[in-house]
């Protein structure tokens, strides 16, 4: 699976290692995700999803039900 959040499409992002002498390489920025198990009592089902950590922080907040509903209208998620 490719490391992309499935419900707020966070992804990779490109940087630059910089040295003491300014020399410039090219590296990676991986979003920080982890894979959980959320239970949704309106379909009395557990789902996994590979989510990041600030969209974990957005499920507390508001609720898994309404943040996949979110993630459905902005396209994330099928």
């Amino acid at each position: 699976m490719s490391r992309v959040c499935e419900l707020t499409g966070k992804k990779a992002m490109v940087g630059n290692n910089v040295s003491h002498a300014m020399n410039k390489t090219k590296r990676k920025f991986n979003a920080n995700l982890i894979k959980k198990r959320f239970y949704i009592p309106e379909q009395n089902e557990w789902v996994t999803l590979k989510v990041s950590t600030s969209a974990l922080k957005t499920i507390n907040k508001i609720g898994i039900a309404a943040a996949i509903k979110e993630a459905k209208s902005k396209g994330f998620l099928k």
